[in-house]
């Protein structure tokens, strides 16, 4: 949250007073229809990763039901904007709860679909890359890491996994034990990948749910003047930056808009028109997971009497 706030600060230290009330404009006189839009690009891509993640419980033999994966979904991003990461505990621990699904496998799951989305993420990353090379090698460039300190990172990674294997070695520690029983699970949950039956529907779904990523930002474009001329070669690595800042503070609270609006600007879009389209985006998904994960906590207990 301090992280969050300390973008919000550099977002208003960076604009006078002036540029603030051309950017509430902005988001004030926003085509609202678009943005109704985006917010239902939202909630199917969402209800699609519910259903997708039936194909994962299914090889280690559960069946939950589709409402209550679509609101231990939606419980779980209203979670991860109090503490950012916790909405897959608490994911796992809903459906484990209502479905008696042991806690370790819908998390091994979670896992899983966590490391085909990173997959996608890696793949949009590339597209990105290669559809503006230039610009964005020249804005890494700046921030040069030097080679000693790759190096040490390396050698601490070594130590760091030589002292894991030690440990796991050691049987007489109950809380070893505990732990590895443990992984043993979430194992099984990530190997539900190789033998779950329905992976071309798996991948559909998967397919379907970026897809629904790409069009609820790309469709705010035509919420500010400035940006509805912008095409998916300027919006894909504003996608991009902002899919990989929107886990660093709570929900992507004040870095997100900062971060999109500095990948618009390299494309000659102004700061204030930029700052106003990363807001937009922003505010209307966060309303949307604040509405439909509140009502989630207190559907959830009124569907499983």
């Amino acid at each position: 949250m301090g992280v969050g706030i300390f973008f919000i600060y550099l977002t208003v230290s960076a604009t006078t007073a002036e540029e603030r009330e051309l950017i509430y404009s902005y988001i004030k006189n926003a085509d609202y229809r678009f943005l109704l839009l985006s917010v239902c690009f939202g909630i199917l891509s969402h209800l699609s990763r519910a259903y997708r993640w039936k194909y994962l419980l299914a090889p280690l033999g559960y069946k939950p039901r589709f409402i209550n994966s679509t609101l231990a979904v939606l419980i779980a991003y209203i979670a991860n904007l109090g503490i950012p990461r916790s909405g897959e505990i608490l994911r796992a621990t809903t459906l484990s709860s209502y479905e008696k699904i042991p806690f370790e496998k819908t998390f091994g799951t979670i896992i899983a679909e966590r490391l085909v989305d990173l997959i996608i993420l890696l793949g949009f990353i590339l597209l990105a890359l290669s559809l503006q090379f230039e610009l964005i090698w020249g804005m890494l460039k700046e921030k040069q890491i030097s080679s000693s300190s790759l190096l040490l990172g390396g050698a601490l990674f070594l130590l760091f996994f030589f002292l894991i294997r030690f440990l796991f070695k050691q049987e007489k520690y109950s809380l070893i034990i505990k732990i590895k029983t443990f992984l043993k699970g979430l194992l099984e949950g990530i190997l539900s990948l190789k033998t779950m039956p329905n992976k071309k529907a798996f991948i559909a779904h998967t397919l379907f749910i970026w897809f629904m990523y790409l069009a609820m930002f790309y469709v705010v474009k035509w919420t500010v003047p400035e940006t509805a001329t912008l095409g998916l070669n300027a919006l894909l690595p504003a996608f991009v930056i902002g899919g990989l800042a929107i886990s660093a503070t709570n929900g992507g609270i004040g870095i997100y808009p900062f971060s999109v609006a500095l990948m618009l600007v390299a494309f000659g879009i102004s700061n204030e028109s930029g700052l106003a389209f990363g807001w937009i985006m922003w505010t209307s998904q966060t309303l949307m997971i604040i509405v439909f994960g509140s009502l989630s906590f207190f559907v959830l207990p009124l569907v499983n009497r």
